[in-house]
């Protein structure tokens, strides 16, 4: 057994001290855990959301899992908060999930209302992806920084902003929405109702409907490639198909790293952040993404802006969000103390 020195046993007991809950939605998991202050994550669960099921269903079991990690946590001092993360649109002050774009159906939870009825403790909300934000700023790849830029790239292109050392929220909570920047004026239909979003080109799911689309075209044409006969296209099948030399994977990888190039240069530019961090599963393509989009913003920031900020990959992995949703618990927490 390990013995702590008094100095340790301080610090231990001081990162486990105001423990909160943590419930992060999304449209294809549910993630609970308790997140100490120091961001680590104690009785971490994650189950399939099942969101056909309707949200009485859904956040039914997302509490008795809050219940379950409780009890699994293992950790002495009290949970004292609860924190929500979800996609929006919410309105974070209200703490009322709107209409959420990846929960068909939910419309107008009051899903604090419910958790601190339920917890008996205070409970707070935001946007899914600022609080990835705020956890990569505060305990990930941003660490130490003073302005970061954060793009989850996933099933859609989310994202936040913390700027000197604070987390943009928006009037309502639903601020910092770089996957709804125009990249193509009249384009490809977005979830959001509009036409030529970064996440019409951008995201997992849209890469891949792209690559099908191209393999299409190309056997229409008589051109081979990697993707014809694929059932379903995904972005990890483009990106493999283009890595391997497929023209036609290679040109729609190439649109692709260039739109989102486009888009963080325009985001350099108006905040010259000390760096751009980018998560998500389309992310696991590594230095074929990484590689063009640091050149595209590097040449295209205006001044010393694109010399100035580093461009790199996410460090929290799938634990992000359940992590985020606890920073801002902590936040609730310390503003409640100070006011």
């Amino acid at each position: 057994m390990t013995t702590l020195t008094p100095e340790q046993t301080s610090v231990e007991a001081d990162q486990q001290s105001r423990p909160v809950l943590a419930l992060d939605i999304g449209g294809t998991k549910v993630a609970v855990a308790v997140v100490t202050a120091d961001g680590r994550t104690h009785g971490l669960l994650v189950e399939p959301t099942h969101r056909d099921r309707g949200p009485a269903d859904v956040i039914r079991r997302l509490f008795d899992m809050g219940h379950r990690s409780l009890r699994a946590a293992g950790l002495t001092a009290p949970v004292e908060a609860v924190g929500i993360s979800c996609g929006g649109p919410l309105d974070a002050r209200a703490g009322i999930l709107i209409s959420p774009f990846h929960l068909p159906g939910w419309i107008d939870i009051p899903i604090t209302e419910l958790a601190s009825r339920e917890f008996g403790l205070p409970a707070v909300l935001q946007n899914d992806a600022s609080t990835a934000a705020l956890a990569e700023y505060r305990y990930g790849a941003g660490r130490g920084l003073g302005t970061v830029v954060y793009l989850t790239i996933s099933t859609g292109v989310g994202g936040g902003f913390v700027i000197d050392g604070e987390l943009y929220r928006g009037a309502a909570g639903n601020g910092g929405e770089p996957g709804h920047i125009t990249v193509r004026a009249g384009g490809r239909p977005c979830s959001c109702g509009r036409r030529g979003c970064l996440e019409a080109y951008c995201s997992g799911n849209n890469i891949g409907r792209r690559g099908a689309e191209a393999a299409a075209a190309a056997h229409a044409a008589g051109r081979a490639t990697l993707l014809a006969g694929l059932t379903t296209v995904t972005a990890q099948d483009v990106s493999r198909a283009a890595a391997a030399g497929d023209p036609v994977a290679g040109e729609v990888w190439d649109e692709t790293t260039a739109l989102l190039g486009q888009a963080l240069t325009d985001l350099v530019n108006v905040l010259e952040p000390d760096a751009v961090i980018l998560g998500g599963g389309v992310t696991r393509a590594g230095a074929m993404l990484l590689d063009p989009v640091r050149q595209a913003v590097k040449e295209g920031a205006m001044g010393p802006a694109g010399d100035a900020v580093t461009v790199t990959l996410a460090a929290l992995g799938d634990e992000v969000c359940v992590v985020g949703a606890g920073a801002i618990a902590h936040d609730r927490l310390a503003q409640d103390q100070n006011a």
